[in-house]
């Protein structure tokens, strides 16, 4: 059986039950229990089911969702934020650039959190500041006002110097037919300098950008990992950005 038809089942039955085993899928469909945990590990990856000890089970029936925070994290960014929070690790060093996502993401930090930050965004310092265990490093260059974040040829060029484990990028516009645009050309070319030395991207986007479209080109989808949202992964908003070897939460 060809791998879509694989998947529009396993789908199908998670509908109707909430459940499906390795063994169950693999007895149904006629195929190794290995090829169903392939399909299972790709589903997931996509936002379309949780994978669990021995099988999957629905989004929306996974007790550790965000989704069943929304009464204690009901903001957008407050969400994001919290998603975002196990992919940090102690020892890290990662890259945060400009925009209140980002800084909803350091006030959700846990209190222990050890990691160094290569930041351009002044706005997040304070929030930071308070982390005995943090490192901060500023970005040099020509402070903008209206953003709060350094940019220009002198951010670019000490964003260079370094290589980071996580690049946390708040994000203007993302797109299947695009990728991540920018509405201001210097934010776009800080960002373009961050990607460089990233091993791992996380973009943060609210929905109401998740299909958009700004004048400045960042990079295409191959150049992210990680896309975070405020939406539950399964949301068909979110339709046109899967199958794209980028991973939704």
């Amino acid at each position: 059986m060809i791998r879509e038809k694989r998947f529009g089942h396993i789908i199908s039955s998670l509908k109707n039950t909430g459940t499906v085993t390795y063994s169950q899928m693999s007895m149904d469909l006629l195929v190794s229990e290995d090829t169903i945990r392939r399909d299972i590990d790709y589903l997931d990856e996509n936002g379309l089911l949780s994978k669990v000890r021995g099988g999957a089970i629905s989004r929306d029936k996974n007790p550790l969702s965000f989704q069943d925070r929304t009464d204690f994290h009901s903001t957008e960014k407050e969400i994001i934020g919290m998603k975002v929070q196990p992919l940090i690790k102690p020892g890290m060093s990662v890259f945060m650039d400009g925009g209140t996502t980002v800084c909803a993401v350091a006030e959700c930090l846990p209190t222990n959190a050890s990691f160094r930050v290569i930041t351009n965004n002044l706005a997040l310092v304070p929030l930071l500041a308070r982390f005995r265990n943090i490192e901060i490093i500023v970005l040099g260059g020509n402070h903008d006002r209206d953003t709060q974040t350094n940019t220009g040829a002198r951010t670019c060029d000490e964003a260079a110097e370094f290589v980071v484990d996580l690049y946390l990028m708040g994000t203007c516009a993302i797109s299947k037919d695009f990728g991540i645009t920018a509405s201001i050309r210097e934010d776009g070319a800080v960002k373009k300098a961050m990607l460089k030395g990233s091993k791992t991207v996380i973009v943060l986007s609210n929905s109401k950008k998740v299909g958009a479209n700004e004048p400045f080109v960042v990079c295409g989808l191959e150049g992210i990992n990680v896309l975070v949202t405020e939406l539950p992964s399964n949301d068909p908003k979110l339709d046109e950005l899967r199958f794209k070897n980028l991973k939704i939460i």
